[in-house]
């Protein structure tokens, strides 16, 4: 069957990578994915599927149904582009000005696709139904797996039972191409948007004595806030709160009434997340307040932390190593990214798994979220022949 998956998978793998470039030229954000959908719907089509269109506002979903009983496992894959401007001149570069496949979705999709065509042509020696879940507005809160979780993906749907798995896969730049990395429990972390308003008494910067300066006001709570992480998260307990943006909008002469701060919170365990929130505030506002300020706190909760269950990783780390081989197969650490495949694990068991697509001869070890990403397009064989391999195995 492993031999039969890999002719399949090297038979169609000039039409994903058709199907990659297409969807990369073309780029759409969150929710706004009518092109890259109806993309999708029509190749199902041509596959001999009958996709449902629209679930959680953009998002596609199909049957693969085998002729063998067994269970329900779902595959998703996700759509959306990101806000970004392309750097890279190749033919197919996004021709839709600032926005931008940088993070993979576009190989996501196209080997889910080619995966769909792998199953299809299998079907008779398959046991059970795969749903494949066309997912869009990962990179935007609250995601769209939790919209698409809402509207019933999870649930029966079109005359067939609820999943009882669910696998996802995410291209990485940092592996080297065709490398499969897997981690059992806690793998990816939740993340929270961390707004800060701090509110003085702003003027002349000659006399600083008649004023509440807000710009050393926010210095401090900036350096307070890291005792949270120091002092206060449990050991053993990872998390990490960072700031990227301070606005002060003064001069050298003139301290501003207002400083805002923009940060991220990111967290491994779902417990002390919420007693961090608490500490943010508390350590914000308490902070100004003691240099004569106040500070608005204003918390956007985003993607639960994302836990794999460990049977199924287990499961796709002996099958990945019986595949691909062992020495293709790695342990990765835990990835403090947000991902809002979270939203699936919480309801069903799920494992989410990397593929490296880093090669140096294709130029694609560029960081994912920049200009320059792009995937090392051999890399998708092994993404397309693994994802079948565990629909045909029922991993």
């Amino acid at each position: 069957m492993l031999d039969r998956i890999r002719s399949l998978t090297d038979s169609g793998h000039a039409d994903v990578v058709r199907l990659r470039r297409q969807i990369h030229r073309a780029p759409e954000l969150a929710f706004e994915e009518h092109e890259t959908a109806a993309l999708i719907a029509q190749t199902l089509r041509e596959i001999g599927l009958e996709p449902t269109t629209g679930v959680g506002k953009t998002g596609v979903v199909a049957h693969i149904e085998g002729a063998q009983p067994g269970p329900v496992r779902a595959l998703r894959a996700d759509i959306d582009a990101l806000p970004i401007r392309e750097a890279n001149t190749f033919s197919f570069a996004s021709q839709n000005e600032g926005k931008m496949h940088a993070c993979g979705h576009d190989g996501h999709t196209a080997m889910l696709l080619g995966v769909a065509r792998v199953l299809h042509a299998l079907r008779e020696d398959l046991a059970g139904t795969v749903r494949l879940v066309f997912q869009p507005s990962e990179e935007k809160a609250p995601g769209g797996a939790k919209i698409m979780i809402e509207e019933g993906v999870l649930d029966e749907m079109d005359g067939v039972g609820a999943p009882e798995a669910i696998l996802g896969q995410h291209v990485v730049p940092h592996l080297d191409s065709g490398v499969i990395g897997v981690r059992g429990g806690a793998f990816m972390a939740s993340a929270d948007e961390i707004y800060l308003t701090v509110h003085g008494q702003g003027g002349h910067a000659a006399a600083p004595h008649l004023l509440v300066d807000p710009v050393m006001a926010q210095a401090h709570i900036l350096t307070a806030l890291q005792t949270v992480i120091s002092r206060h998260r449990p050991p053993g307990v990872p998390s990490l709160l960072s700031f990227g943006r301070v606005e002060a909008d003064g001069a050298t002469n003139i301290v501003p009434d207002d400083v805002r701060l923009i940060g991220t919170f990111r967290s491994m365990d779902e417990d002390w997340r919420w007693e961090a929130h608490r500490l943010i505030r508390r350590v914000a506002e308490h902070t100004a307040l003691a240099l004569g300020a106040t500070c608005e706190v204003e918390i956007v909760v985003g993607y639960p932390s994302l836990v794999n269950d460990e049977r199924l990783a287990s499961g796709v780390a002996a099958l990945a190593r019986e595949f691909l081989g062992a020495e293709r197969v790695v342990e990765v650490p835990e990835w403090y990214a947000a991902e809002d495949f979270a939203w699936y694990t919480r309801e069903v068991p799920g494992c989410f798994y990397v593929l490296g697509t880093g090669s140096d001869e294709a130029d694609s070890r560029h960081g994912l979220h920049t200009p320059r990403f792009t995937l090392d397009e051999e890399a998708m064989r092994t993404g397309v022949g693994l994802m079948a391999a565990l629909a045909m195995r029922g991993v």
